[in-house]
């Protein structure tokens, strides 16, 4: 893993919706949308929030959502073109951001100019997989417009190192890579042989849902995957009022940080907000301090550190909710979410002054229905840790923890005498001064 990347903490944002782009390209008599410079306008916010990358959705030539490619080698005319992407990497490296990008290797549009030609090239068509019964070509879960390339295709091989290479050698500092758990593995590996020894400080994350991680992990090659286990029980814990499934989440977050450091998350571009998500407001400063203090890369998926609510829906348009057209600066912003957005640079400050938190494992001391005790501890020196104790009762509750010597760094309120007490419905993270 590049060393870098063990102390990213990345701003996500999904740029087509975030400019405000059409819904559906260009025709190509229309001049270029030069929306990548509205973003630009929004890196010195980034690092004021405290993060150290930009984690960018597609940004590549698409029919509509980004994610039906139609030319990984150009940028979206919606949001400008290679001068545009070059100046918006140069300013975030100016400024210390790395640039992560999304790479859509799995399945591509109809419009794709090889796909086109796959009816009448049977080289063209030996990019695609057939669906079961060869009568047609496999899709993406059952999205028409998204057609399944066949990666054991030398061809798809070949072009993804190249799109790869091309960018990275463009300022990119990596790729997240969608629907990684929909490619076999193998792919990924042959891939990054041909690729880190251009690029030995890129860093690869692969989107996967659920299984086993570490396996993946181990068999692909790839620095990371998604943390979906943890988002999952983070949110679910508090509205159910079962830190028991925080506690198993937490457990199985250990194993995989003994392979790699997940890419963890309480909110991005394909789910509800986590505003929306919690049943109670008053648990959002929970949610953050467990992402904050356990284990791995952490991600803030724009809007979220300003309270943005969005609920995602099963249908055609459900990701717009989500998704939103942000404002021409910061100076646009709503002050409603001025509150959370302090608690989010409080917890991202502290997280950067106990980097070793990116190995960190987490113990749970104490553990009840609404009240959980997390002790995250640098493996390499047990003497740095931090204990962050979670109440979701309707009544203080005071942890049965050993907390000599400890102070309280960072809580959901005016800390009491007692370190160890925590109001009804708050938080507090608990280390040495």
């Amino acid at each position: 893993m590049a060393s870098w990347a063990d102390h990213a903490i990345w701003w996500h944002v999904y740029p087509l919706g975030f400019t405000g782009a059409e819904p559906a390209a260009l025709p190509p008599s229309e001049p270029v949308r030069h929306r990548l410079r509205h973003l630009e306008g929004w890196l010195d916010y980034a690092v004021e929030l405290g993060c150290s990358g930009l984690q960018l959705g597609p940004v590549f030539d698409s029919e509509t959502h980004g994610y039906d490619t139609v030319d990984h080698f150009r940028v979206d005319p919606r949001l400008g073109d290679d001068a545009d992407f070059d100046r918006m990497v140069a300013a975030a490296r100016d400024r210390g951001l790395h640039v992560l990008l999304d790479g859509v290797f799995n399945h591509v549009a109809r419009g794709f100019p090889v796909f086109r030609r796959a009816d009448s090239d049977p080289g063209a068509a030996a990019w695609f997989r057939r669906s079961p019964g060869g009568t047609d070509y496999d899709t993406f879960e059952g999205h028409h417009h998204l057609v399944a390339l066949d990666h054991s295709e030398p061809a798809v091989l070949d072009h993804v190192v190249r799109v790869m290479d091309h960018w990275l050698g463009r300022g990119a500092s990596g790729w997240r890579l969608d629907a990684a758990y929909a490619v076999p593995p193998g792919f990924w590996r042959r891939a990054l042989e041909r690729v880190r020894p251009r690029h030995p400080d890129a860093w690869f994350a692969g989107e996967v849902l659920h299984g086993d991680y570490a396996a993946y992990v181990s068999e692909s090659g790839l620095d990371s995957v998604t943390q979906y286990e943890l988002w999952k029980a983070i949110w679910s814990s508090l509205n159910d009022g079962n830190f028991y499934e925080l506690a198993w989440a937490l457990e199985r977050h250990n194993g995989f940080l003994e392979t790699f450091a997940p890419l963890t998350f309480v909110g991005n571009h394909d789910v509800t907000r986590l505003a929306s998500r919690l049943a109670d407001a008053r648990h959002l400063g929970h949610a953050l301090a467990v992402l904050f203090t356990v284990g791995g890369v952490p991600s803030v998926y724009s809007g979220d550190e300003q309270g943005f609510l969005g609920v995602k829906e099963d249908r055609a348009g459900g990701d717009d909710a989500v998704r939103p057209a942000f404002p021409a600066s910061p100076d646009g912003l709503s002050p409603a979410g001025r509150p959370v957005h302090r608690l989010h640079r409080r917890l991202i400050g502290l997280r950067r002054r106990h980097p070793w938190l990116a190995r960190a494992r987490t113990a749970v001391p104490h553990l009840s229905n609404r009240a959980a005790a997390l002790a995250s501890a640098d493996p390499d020196h047990p003497g740095r840790a931090l204990l962050t104790l979670l109440n979701v009762d309707d009544r203080p509750y005071r942890f049965p923890v050993e907390a000599a010597g400890l102070a309280v760094l960072e809580s959901s309120g005016e800390a009491p005498g007692d370190p160890c007490l925590v109001p009804a419905h708050g938080w507090s993270v608990l280390g040495i001064r």
